[in-house]
């Protein structure tokens, strides 16, 4: 298996659990907790900020002592908008589960910028149409770098089965403004029906030996993680099943500035 795709336990608990240390990386941090009724998942933040997605379900939540009551309504990921929280470094949270919840940790280093936990309604989120035909999917921005935070930036999709996303290919991997960021990168990847499969290729640009210093192409099912150290980064829904990934992306610089691969740049304008 390779050694940028993480399954989830099919159990209860924290069931994904991506720290910089185990993807050998130095920025983005994702943890999955999948909880019963009445089940707690807490945490402290110490030197990084967290983004907490209610992925499903509904929870009683709470961020740095404040009680921020019941959040979440949909049951479904494929499902309207999530509710979500920010939390900033330096602060504790809990979520108790009020139904059945799947709650995504997103995290990245804080920088002190003293900001306050607050909640992420739905009605706070945008959402755009990208791309044509069947490379058309769904976005969700919820903490897109126009919000407030210190690194993070996260965002759902939904791909349509039999379609492609985060194509055509695309990489965020030098740090090389104002042309290209660097951002590391998880997928939390779900499928509608989830007995379904997609598929994700993690490949950097070829050398002059004609060989990549990764190339990566992994079947994605329905709970999986994938991790995107560098390279592009493109995915394919099978026909029949959606797609739902939730992107967590941190960097030295707070902005998503990506390079497209030359051989394929021709279909932005197909």
């Amino acid at each position: 298996m390779s050694k940028l795709l993480v399954k989830a336990d099919r159990g209860h608990g924290r069931v994904a659990h991506v720290t910089p240390q185990s993807a050998g990386w130095t920025y983005v941090g994702f943890d999955l907790h999948r909880l019963k009724a009445g089940e707690t998942a807490s945490g402290e933040t110490a030197d990084r900020e967290v983004c907490l997605v209610f992925v499903t379900g509904k929870g009683k939540a709470s961020a740095a002592g404040t009680d921020l009551g019941l959040l979440g309504e949909r049951m479904s990921p494929f499902e309207g908008k999530p509710w979500s929280v920010y939390v900033p470094e330096g602060s504790n949270w809990s979520v108790t589960a009020d139904t059945e919840l799947e709650l995504a940790v997103c995290s990245a280093p804080g920088l002190g910028g003293g900001l306050p936990a607050r909640v992420i309604a739905p009605r706070d989120l945008g959402q755009e149409v990208r791309g044509k035909g069947t490379n058309t999917r769904y976005v969700t921005n919820i903490l897109p770098e126009g919000k407030p935070a210190d690194s993070l930036l996260v965002v759902e999709v939904i791909t349509p089965g039999g379609h492609t996303s985060s194509y055509p290919p695309h990489k965020h991997d030098r740090d090389n403004l104002p042309a290209e960021s660097y951002l590391e990168e998880t997928y939390y990847h779900r499928l509608n029906p989830p007995q379904g499969f997609a598929f994700q290729r993690v490949y950097t640009d070829a050398g002059r030996n004609g060989e990549r210093e990764l190339d990566e192409a992994m079947a994605i099912e329905d709970g999986d993680v994938v991790l995107v150290p560098k390279g592009y980064h493109p995915c394919a829904a099978c026909h029949g099943y959606d797609l739902y990934y939730l992107n967590v992306m941190a960097g030295p610089k707070r902005t998503w500035k990506f390079h497209n691969a030359p051989e394929h740049e021709w279909l932005m304008k197909a």
